[in-house]
């Protein structure tokens, strides 16, 4: 590409991925059991292929005898919750040059909840020396990683909704956000979505709850094929908008849709915002949340099969996720290979 620096693709050449771990002191007190088990899950697959980054106030007792503790990176402070995705580093890559740790302000989406303690997390990792890159602070511009998709390539993926949204960057029109983005990631273009939502969400439609680039200009997105759905016409729009998108080349994208998952309710009978695309593409898998749903789940998977051919297709139950509003990809944050001292 003969670029300088650029954000990687998720698909980059990985070390690390990490989790934040729900404890008592979050909003997971009321069902911690539940989720736990869906974290060890979590943690199982990814630690049986590469480090795992682990972050929490204590270390977790239920991973104190699992046979991958060797893989575990611990790293104790102080957490407000489990949404690694949005308050992670975000890593920008350079030429013969160290990775460039960005920080980002992480506002709990929009000041709708408490953020104080994750936004100091990755302050936590880099004095302890886990992390191999230079830190950059960021902190003056609110961006959270489940809110953009890179194809290491110079194209960047968002939605308006989200990035133009009230109490993140408010004081920025849309052309001035489209202009930090390109500098601050070295892009050639941004492709903004001003289409789709998921009932129940919270971040103000996060890109990757919806649309998600893959490999060979690829992208992997959420069908409704339901008139009488609620999502039917906004997803149908999202549909629209990404048949006009091109890549740098001026090529159309092949898009691949997976189904939108069955109706699923918390006890107050609030919809929650189940999603297929909500997955995490690692070196040698992809893991992919499922809903008790056999039949869409099963087809979801085809569908990854075909954007992820070399690699590994898993499925992990995250019922227990969406319950705080969340799915797979918003726990978990991967890292460049590179950002690993011992690799």
């Amino acid at each position: 590409m003969g670029k300088i620096f650029y954000l990687p693709a998720e698909w980059h050449a990985q070390s690390y991925i990490q989790l934040t771990w729900p404890h008592a002191g979050t909003d997971w007190n009321y069902m911690l059991e539940e989720v736990e088990s869906c974290f060890l899950h979590l943690a199982q697959e990814i630690a049986a292929r590469q480090p795992l980054l682990l972050v929490a106030p204590e270390y977790p007792k239920i991973l104190e005898n699992v046979d991958f503790r060797h893989n575990i990176h611990f790293i104790a402070c102080p957490t407000n919750d489990t949404w690694a995705r949005d308050h992670g580093f975000i890593t920008v890559l350079q030429q013969n040059a160290s990775p460039l740790l960005l920080d980002f302000c992480f506002n709990g989406w929009g000041m709708k909840f408490a953020a104080c303690k994750d936004n100091l997390i990755n302050m936590h990792l880099h004095e302890s020396g886990v992390l191999n890159g230079h830190y950059v602070n960021c902190r003056n511009f609110v961006l959270e990683g489940g809110s953009i998709e890179s194809d290491g390539e110079g194209t960047l993926l968002t939605t308006s909704t989200c990035l133009l949204a009230p109490n993140r960057n408010d004081t920025l029109c849309r052309n001035e956000i489209e202009q930090y983005l390109k500098e601050r990631f070295n892009l050639f273009q941004v492709l903004w979505l001003d289409y789709g939502f998921l009932a129940g969400d919270d971040t103000d439609s996060h890109i990757d709850t919806l649309a998600r680039l893959c490999p060979a200009h690829t992208i992997v997105y959420v069908q409704c094929t339901d008139e009488k759905d609620e999502h039917y016409g906004a997803l149908h729009a999202m549909e629209e908008q990404l048949k006009s998108f091109r890549t740098l080349n001026g090529d159309p994208y092949r898009l691949l849709p997976v189904p939108l998952p069955d109706a699923i309710y918390d006890a107050e009978g609030e919809k929650l915002p189940a999603t297929y695309a909500n997955f995490l593409i690692m070196n040698d898998a992809v893991l992919y949340p499922t809903y008790a749903q056999p039949e869409k789940d099963k087809e979801a998977a085809k569908v990854l099969k075909s954007a992820f051919p070399d690699r590994e297709i898993i499925g992990i139950d995250c019922r227990a996720l969406i319950q705080q509003h969340g799915s797979l990809h918003c726990v978990t944050m991967q890292y460049p290979e590179s950002v690993c001292p011992s690799l």
